[in-house]
C-alpha cells in the first residue's frame, strides 16, 4: 500500500523526508508541502506515516482487502499507545478492527551508540552465513577500503 500526502495537512516539516529509507518523499520547492514522488517504488514501511506528526500521510488500500472506492485512514494516538487503520468502503461501512499497539520508539528518541559496540570477533564474521561479507566490506585487513585500494577511481558521473 504505497502513501500519499494530504496537502491541505502538511506542513512541509520534512520528517517524512528525514526518515523515508527509500528517499522517495520529497518537498515540493513551491508548494512547501511533502509528495511520494514513485509510489511503486514505496517499501510499504510506513516510516513516514508513523514520523508525520500533522498525520498528513495515508496509504492506498490493495483491492483484495479494500475494494474499489475505498479510503484508508492511519490514525496513530501516542496516549492508547495504539495505530488504527480504518478503512471506510464505498457503501459508507467502517471497519474499525484494524487495531494495533506501537511498537516504535517516537521520533528522535532512539539513537543507536554504534561507537560503544564492540567490534566483531573473527569467529563471527567467519562464519558460514557470513562467508564472503568480510572480503566484500574489506574487514579483514581491519582497513578502511577505498578507491585506490580497490584499484578504481573517480570519474565524473559515475556514483560509488
Amino acid at each position: 500500500m504505497p502513501t500519499f500526502v494530504y496537502m491541505t495537512r502538511c506542513d512541509g516539516c520534512g520528517q517524512c523526508v528525514d526518515i523515508c529509507p527509500s528517499d522517495i518523499m520529497h518537498i515540493d520547492k513551491t508548494l512547501r508541502r511533502a509528495y511520494n514522488i514513485e509510489p511503486n517504488m514505496c517499501w510499504e514501511c510506513y516510516s513516514c506515516v508513523k514520523a508525520c506528526p500533522h498525520h498528513a500521510i495515508d496509504v492506498r488500500g490493495y483491492a483484495d482487502f479494500a475494494p474499489l472506492g475505498h479510503s484508508v485512514r492511519v490514525h496513530r494516538d501516542e496516549e492508547k499507545g495504539t495505530i488504527a487503520w480504518r478503512i471506510k468502503f464505498r457503501n459508507g461501512k467502517k471497519d474499525f478492527d484494524l487495531l494495533a499497539p506501537i511498537t516504535t520508539k517516537p521520533w528522535g528518541t532512539c539513537i543507536p551508540q554504534l561507537a560503544n559496540e564492540a567490534a566483531p570477533a573473527d569467529s563471527m564474521r567467519d562464519t558460514q552465513l557470513l562467508y564472503n561479507e568480510p572480503k566484500y566490506v574489506a574487514m579483514n585487513d581491519n582497513a578502511l577500503m577505498t578507491l585506490e585500494s580497490n584499484g578504481l577511481e573517480i570519474k565524473e558521473g559515475v556514483y560509488y
